[in-house]
């Protein structure tokens, strides 16, 4: 076996693609939109063989620190079979001399594997599978388990809900495994002539993202990492970008001739009492409709939600959702998660994951709550992951670099 620290492109990018288990977070356009835009150096890493075939690679985050010091982060683990202890063993030991040989104080990786199955209030579920076997190996070869947190306290979320298309025979099977709540504002959506774009761009993304993060409570990235992230994913086919846009010159006009049109119906008399509380409820929506389309009654192609989706042979995250005021009033939200649903069955596509829940539905923490029973409502499987693992290079700066950073977050601050 011969450890490579220098994968070209072709040789990381092939391994990533033919990879049965590869994660959008481990795609050479993860590393380089990281590069440009957080500040942290991608080192592409492998393993090969007696015939110089690639067995396992990593993408690893350098953070560079003073002192020549640094730390590593391998998102979402390694592309290794993990269930092949020997291979995982050989792998470990040559990351730890890599460790050593680059002044690094530990590496941080979070493995896309389930940890046991549980239930709807993630409990687990008795007679389960499970992946306690490769939990232990890692302890056994020195790496540190972070807990099994609920929330979002580490780097990627340790819960998710998952939709595997295998499981459904048809898109009319799988509008009944929606909830009907959830599936009634998408065909309500239909009415309002939604346009959907399933290759768009991320022009108008930040501004519309800038109300979620402010509602629910959460740090925003900045325009520049999105355009980043689009030119890398996009160029390499690990990303696409959903968009929903709507013309809402029109539809006020139609708006307010329906409300003209139901008031002189009204006024002349041609409602029968029989008809009136239905005549007076549709007036009501409409004059609610006209005030809620009148802002933008001179905007004939308005995108109104945009959400980036990452992808890795077939499988899908919806990563980051934007959406305005006038996209939550017309459910552009639903409608754009069900196109997203729709189209990875339509394409063939083995899951989409939802890209984060939390593991205690009952949590008081920001709206994560709230954000749970929404993505409940569609997203099908409840998964539990195997959680984050360091393997320490240097024991001592490992204790007090928490400190550190905390004060240095707190400075910059």
């Amino acid at each position: 076996m011969q450890f490579i620290d220098n994968l070209t492109k072709k040789e990381y990018v092939t391994f990533f693609n033919s990879f049965p288990y590869s994660h959008f977070l481990q795609s050479y356009a993860w590393g380089e939109t990281n590069k440009e835009t957080r500040g942290k150096t991608p080192c592409y890493v492998g393993l090969k063989d007696d015939n110089n075939k690639l067995v396992a690679a990593a993408l690893l985050l350098k953070k560079s620190m003073p002192f020549n010091l640094c730390y590593y982060y391998c998102p979402r683990g390694y592309l290794i079979d993990f269930n092949n202890q020997e291979l995982v063993k050989t792998f470990t030991e040559e990351i730890k001399k890599y460790l050593k040989q680059n002044n690094a104080i530990y590496l941080k990786i979070n493995p896309e594997i389930m940890y046991q199955e549980i239930d709807e209030n993630g409990n687990r579920l008795p007679n389960g599978d499970n992946n306690i076997t490769i939990y232990n190996n890692l302890i056994t070869l020195g790496y540190k388990h972070k807990g099994f947190v609920k929330l979002y306290e580490n780097n990627e979320p340790r819960y998710t809900f998952r939709r595997y298309f295998k499981d459904y025979q048809s898109m009319e099977e799988i509008d009944q495994s929606i909830s009907k709540t959830f599936m009634k504002t998408v065909r309500r959506s239909y009415t309002y002539g939604l346009k959907v774009n399933c290759d768009a761009n991320v022009d108008n993304f930040y501004e519309l993202n800038k109300s979620n993060a402010a509602k629910d409570n959460f740090v925003q990235y900045s325009d520049k990492f999105y355009k980043t992230l689009y030119k890398y994913g996009h160029k390499d086919h690990n990303l696409l970008v959903f968009e929903i846009s709507v013309n809402p010159k029109k539809l006020y006009q139609e708006t307010l001739d329906n409300l003209n049109k139901m008031n002189e119906d009204l006024d002349s008399g041609k409602i029968n009492k029989k008809q009136m509380a239905d005549a007076i409820n549709k007036k009501n929506r409409l004059e609610k409709e006209v005030e809620l389309f009148k802002p933008y009654k001179d905007e004939e192609n308005l995108v109104i939600c945009s959400m980036i989706n990452g992808i890795a042979n077939k499988d899908m995250w919806t990563m980051y959702i934007g959406n305005n005021k006038l996209g939550e009033d017309l459910f552009a939200v639903n409608r754009v998660y069900y196109e997203t649903i729709k189209y990875c069955y339509e394409n063939n596509y083995h899951f989409l994951d939802l890209y984060g829940t939390v593991g205690d539905p009952n949590t008081k923490y920001k709206n994560l709550a709230g954000l749970h029973d929404y993505k409940k409502k569609f997203g099908d499987k409840y998964i539990e992951f195997i959680g984050e693992f360091d393997l320490v290079n240097k024991p001592l700066w490992y204790l007090i670099l928490p400190i550190i950073l905390k004060v240095y977050r707190t400075i910059k601050r």
